[in-house]
């Protein structure tokens, strides 16, 4: 899952000034977060192993690599509180950043707004997603009624099966079966892949998109990888906390 996530990274074709480490959690950790059980473990076995104080020295930022909400974004956010340490997780970024992409305001013809959605593994992350989203764009609980976010569609795969768990045609059936579900629910700008697992796995979405809007239409659509979007994100935070506190 790592060497996924740094492939992914690399591909981007990072600016000399960033430097990047990465981090994988120990061995009692899930070796895949499925539901919530899943998160508070994964983020105890981190918090016992994770170097925190030594973090706060020598990184300007933390990105947690699971599509999730994650504890274990707040827990670092609450340890690290007052070191200039900035922390994210590629969920928040993601939602960020898919909104940069969209229009803000009705443009032009266009008479309604674009929406974004979010691709996922298993049936689990649904709500818990769509509560994510709601929370982040501080809505009332229970209330997800939004013109711009489309919902949360499922593959009923885990992280996992995304490394070779299942067959490729498997991972590519469902995830365009997903992704296709999505795009039909309205008019979808934006498509965030909702795990860490799916780095690399752009092509599949965008053949989708193509196969349900068109070759025009389809290659218009953006697909946000998390990790990408935490790295550009975190960067810009930590120019834009330079700049802002001057």
């Amino acid at each position: 899952m790592t060497h996924g996530v740094e492939e992914a990274i690399r591909s981007i074709g990072l600016p000399k000034h960033l430097e990047l480490s990465t981090y994988t959690a120990p061995a009692e950790s899930p070796a895949s977060i499925n539901d919530g059980a899943d998160l508070e473990r994964s983020t105890a076995a981190v918090l016992a192993s994770f170097d925190i104080e030594a973090a706060s020295q020598d990184y300007d930022a933390i990105l947690v690599a699971c599509f999730s909400v994650h504890p274990l974004v707040t827990s670092l956010c609450e340890r690290l509180s007052g070191t200039g340490l900035h922390v994210t997780g590629i969920f928040e970024a993601s939602l960020v950043t898919a909104l940069t992409l969209l229009p803000a305001y009705p443009c032009g013809v266009q008479t309604s707004y674009k929406s974004w959605g979010i691709v996922t593994t298993g049936k689990f992350w649904e709500t818990h997603l769509a509560d994510g989203v709601a929370a982040y764009l501080g809505q009332h609980q229970g209330d997800r009624m939004s013109s711009k976010f489309a919902g949360v569609y499922s593959t009923g795969l885990d992280a996992g099966d995304f490394h070779g768990g299942v067959s490729p045609e498997v991972i590519r059936a469902k995830l365009k079966e997903a992704t296709k579900d999505l795009l039909s629910s309205s008019d979808v700008g934006c498509v965030v892949m909702g795990c860490a697992g799916m780095a690399g796995l752009e092509q599949i979405i965008r053949e989708a998109a193509v196969e349900q809007y068109g070759k025009e239409a389809g290659s218009r659509v953006f697909i946000v990888d998390g990790v990408k979007a935490g790295v550009g994100l975190l960067d810009q935070t930590v120019k834009n906390a330079r700049l802002f506190e001057q």
